[in-house]
C-alpha cells in the first residue's frame, strides 16, 4: 500500500507543474479575453481576436520584470521561507523553482549536451545533458549527473554516469533538446552525432 501511495505522489509531481501552469494561463486568458470583449468592443465597435493573448503576454513580461527588481525581492524571500516550512508544499515549490530556473533562469542547467555510451557491445548511445560535472559531495567524483529527457513527454531520468562513457557534443543545447523530445523527428542542421 505504501508503494501505491508513493507512485501516486510521484505521478502528482510529474503532472502537477504542467497542469498548474496550463490552468493558471488558461484562467487568466479567459478572464482577460472576457474583460476585453466586454470593455473594448462597445468602445470601438468590434473585437480584435488575439488581443487577450497579446495583453496576457505583456502583463506576464511586466510581472517578470517587476519580480526582478529589488522592490519585490524581500517579499519573495519571506514567501519562500514561509513555503519551506510546509513539507509537501516545500517539496513542490523547491522542485518547480529549480526546474524552471534550470530551463529559463540565470543559471541554465541544460547547456552541456552529451552522448553517453550505454551498451558497448551493440554501440548504443543516449543523448542527454550534464547537470553536475562532479559528485564529490557524495564521494562519487568519477561520476557525473546526466539528465536524459523523454521523447514526447515533459519528463526525464537522471543517471550517474562514469565520466569515461560521456562525450560532450559541439551542438546547440536547444537543438539537442528538440531532437530528443521529438524522438529524433526534428531536423537539425549540421549534427555531429
Amino acid at each position: 500500500m505504501k508503494r501505491i501511495g508513493g507512485y501516486f505522489f510521484q505521478g502528482i509531481l510529474l503532472v502537477a507543474p504542467v497542469a498548474i501552469i496550463v490552468y493558471i494561463l488558461y484562467s487568466l486568458f479567459i478572464r482577460v479575453d472576457g474583460w476585453l470583449l466586454n470593455t473594448i468592443k462597445p468602445l470601438i465597435g468590434f473585437y480584435v481576436p488575439g488581443l487577450g493573448i497579446a495583453l496576457l503576454f505583456v502583463f506576464i513580461t511586466i510581472l517578470g520584470f517587476v519580480g526582478e527588481t529589488t522592490l519585490l525581492k524581500p517579499i519573495k524571500i519571506i514567501a519562500g521561507k514561509f513555503i519551506r516550512r510546509i513539507p509537501l508544499l516545500n517539496l513542490l515549490y523547491t522542485s518547480l523553482n529549480d526546474l524552471f530556473s534550470a530551463f529559463v533562469g540565470k543559471e541554465k542547467k541544460f547547456n552541456v549536451p552529451v552522448k553517453v555510451l550505454f551498451n558497448n557491445e551493440n554501440n548504443l548511445w543516449k543523448l542527454g545533458f550534464i547537470t553536475k560535472e562532479s559528485l564529490a559531495e557524495f564521494q562519487l567524483s568519477d561520476l557525473s549527473a546526466v539528465y536524459f529527457p523523454h521523447s514526447y513527454n515533459f519528463s526525464g531520468e537522471l543517471y550517474l554516469v562514469p565520466n569515461s562513457r560521456i562525450e560532450k557534443l559541439d551542438v546547440s543545447p536547444a537543438d539537442v533538446m528538440k531532437f530528443v523530445v521529438s524522438a529524433g523527428v526534428t531536423r537539425i542542421e549540421n549534427t555531429d552525432f
